[in-house]
């Protein structure tokens, strides 16, 4: 039977590999310290924490979702509350990574708080890992030890504050490579951006619209095996629109196309569009438009 474990606090995490506990919300991990390895052959996790960790080896295969990481030497992985990771080891492995935890709790009526959203890379998944150059790993130990030099220090009334504000600087700088991995990427990023407009096109000439209604961009997402917070980021970087937005523009110039090509009637277009029902249509063409369809028809 397959072994799962729930990491929910930072303590669960420290008993589980033998670490010290500095500080209750946050921890800063060094896996190349220990000298016993209580990893199973292949285990799941459960997270209740945020997590980052630069892998600086090799040491089998991650699985989230229905795809593999692209993940090997010199990659940061990064993981929030709720999420499953599932992972195989190589055999005689030694963990070498360098991770960061933190609970949600220490974040609350922070400014970190406030923006993680912001932070979509804790939900990307398959094929989306991120990989550092050798500067970009300095930068992130560098930003650890900050992080490593507040928590293990007696709590005061600045510890917070320190705490959260180095966190949030590791994770802009993640954003910069992030940034910088989506241009190197581009060739990729072309042909993955040629699929969704293909499969778009597929969604109407094959009548996938009775059956799911307006199109999504989470459908869409999935047929480029990617989640939906890495596939908007990527669309957004490549054409200075979002997805949602090209899909729309879609949906309107079919719109326009029925409304002007055909005899059938407001209904009828808003049916095979995928709107439920009519008004939602008239509103949503108003909305994108400016004038009803009737109206734009007559003009």
């Amino acid at each position: 039977m397959e072994q799962i474990i729930k990491i929910d606090s930072i303590d669960d995490y420290n008993k589980l590999y033998g670490f010290q506990t500095w500080h209750p919300l946050v921890a800063v991990i060094d896996m190349s310290t220990l000298t016993d390895y209580p990893f199973p052959k292949e285990v799941t996790y459960s997270y209740g924490l945020y997590a980052l960790f630069l892998k600086q080896t090799y040491c089998g295969d991650m699985t989230y979702g229905r795809m593999p990481y692209d993940y090997q030497e010199g990659t940061i992985t990064s993981f929030a509350p709720g999420q499953v990771v599932h992972i195989k080891h190589l055999d005689n492995f030694k963990p070498n990574a360098l991770g960061l935890l933190f609970h949600p709790d220490l974040i609350k009526g922070t400014s970190l708080g406030q923006g993680i959203k912001q932070y979509s890379f804790f939900a990307y998944s398959s094929r989306e890992a991120l990989h550092l150059s050798e500067q970009e790993k300095m930068i992130y130990q560098d930003c650890l030890s900050k992080i490593k030099m507040e928590v293990e220090r007696p709590i005061d009334k600045h510890s917070k504050r320190l705490i959260c504000r180095n966190i949030e600087l590791l994770l802009d700088y993640c954003m910069r490579f992030y940034d910088r991995q989506f241009i190197t990427r581009e060739n990729v990023n072309t042909d993955l951006l040629a699929k969704f407009e293909s499969e778009l096109d597929k969604y109407y000439q094959e009548q996938q619209v009775i059956r799911n209604g307006l199109p999504s961009v989470k459908y869409f997402a999935d047929k480029c095996f990617l989640s939906p917070n890495y596939f908007g980021d990527l669309v957004k970087r490549e054409t200075g629109r979002t997805a949602q937005e090209l899909i729309q523009n879609k949906v309107i110039d079919l719109a326009k196309e029925l409304l002007l090509g055909t005899n059938k009637t407001i209904n009828e277009i808003s049916l095979e569009l995928g709107f439920q029902y009519s008004q939602h249509f008239n509103r949503y063409f108003k909305r994108k438009v400016g004038i009803p369809p009737n109206e734009f028809r007559k003009k």
